[in-house]
């Protein structure tokens, strides 16, 4: 080719390196030529209970469809989320993910010449839409491995668009209390808009935990993104959501594509968000599962982060070495070095013979 297509793109594009997601257990088989099933996959924080049966039963309900394009709109869905939560439908945008929400809040609000704050060791897609969008980074030094908002909060000037907040934090499993995070708003300009990330927040059991979309009402530069991938277990369909003012949806909905939610995904969350007691259970195993690590990590005499997502990270010295020996012993997780943790892999919590797996081979290997 005569042309590199790569040096026409924009300088943010050049910059960037591929993500790189937690390995799938395909690839780890073929790599090391082991069963796949005898692998255990603790590397991409997901529910390790497998989908409702309420999810499952609307997907073949919606199967006989698959030659209609999906409800651009998301009506159902965004309704039933509207009713939850005491919200107007017009306040929500979906996203395929919460990922595509980040993405497309970064496409609308970033540009050369503006720039985004966030934390040291938070969640990859931050600088990835920063860069892309030719924007600047401002990286704001990590406080006992969680956000420090105050830091946070002086980095702000005149160039900030965004600031991204993850609450619980990813890949630590810090959190922020409602006071903090309180506090915070009220320092931060009111042309500035907050992104505060929830992935995991329904797996949190700390009173102190902020309800942010009540928040809302006192803040109307906050957008709260959550997603159906990892309490409601539905992470192959990529379903996310974001609750802001009315104004920020709709500029968010001008860029949105208009099927980004696929139509089993669309009918299997609707599902999944009412099924309470498949939620309630997500919330146990993981309590209980972190529990047994936190334990196996104490008799060991590895640090450990407290968490409160459905994540550990665990300090064992050459991150690297350990997690190569433990793939040999089937077990993946997920080292870190691409946030500059390099002594450190994070873990999700799997069901209790899954944990259990991964303790015997930590135990062997460390």
């Amino acid at each position: 080719m005569s042309c590199d297509f790569f040096k026409l793109a924009n300088e943010g594009v050049q910059g960037l390196m591929p993500y790189q997601p937690g390995k799938p257990v395909d690839e780890v088989a073929r790599e090391l030529n082991l069963d796949p099933a005898t692998l255990v996959k603790l590397a991409s924080n997901e529910n390790p209970q497998g989908p409702s049966p309420k999810a499952l039963a609307a997907i073949q309900q919606e199967l006989k469809e698959l030659t209609r394009y999906p409800d651009g709109s998301g009506y159902r869905l965004k309704a039933a989320l509207a009713k939850k939560f005491d919200l107007s439908t017009r306040q929500l945008t979906l996203g395929n993910g919460s990922n595509d929400l980040l993405d497309l809040i970064g496409r609308c609000w970033l540009a050369p010449g503006r720039s985004a704050v966030y934390s040291e060791y938070s969640f990859a897609v931050y600088p990835i839409t920063t860069q892309a969008m030719g924007a600047v980074h401002k990286v704001v030094p990590a406080k006992n491995w969680g956000h420090d908002l105050p830091a946070m909060a002086a980095a702000i000037d005149e160039t900030t668009s965004l600031v991204f907040v993850a609450n619980p934090n990813n890949p630590t499993g810090t959190w922020l209390a409602e006071k903090e995070l309180r506090e915070f708003m009220q320092r931060v300009p009111e042309n500035v808009l907050v992104v505060l990330d929830e992935a995991y927040s329904e797996y949190v059991d700390e009173q102190a935990y902020p309800d942010t979309l009540k928040l809302l009402n006192d803040f109307p530069n906050i957008i709260v993104c959550r997603t159906f991938s990892k309490a409601y277990g539905l992470a192959a369909l990529r379903v996310g959501y974001s609750v802001s003012s009315v104004n920020i949806a709709e500029t968010l909905n001008r860029i949105r594509q208009p099927f980004n939610v696929n139509s089993l995904a669309l009918e299997a969350s609707l599902a999944a968000l009412h099924d309470d007691e498949y939620l309630q259970q997500s919330v146990v195993t993981n309590k209980a599962g972190m529990l047994q690590l936190e334990t196996a990590f104490r008799e060991l005499g590895l640090p450990y982060i407290p968490s409160v997502g459905n994540f550990i990270c665990v300090e064992v010295g050459d991150a690297e070495a350990v997690n190569n020996a433990l793939l040999k012993e089937g077990i993946i997780v997920r080292p870190l070095r691409p946030y500059r943790m390099n002594n450190h892999l994070r873990v999700s919590i799997g069901l209790p013979e899954e944990n259990q797996r991964f303790i015997d081979a930590l135990r062997k290997v460390v």
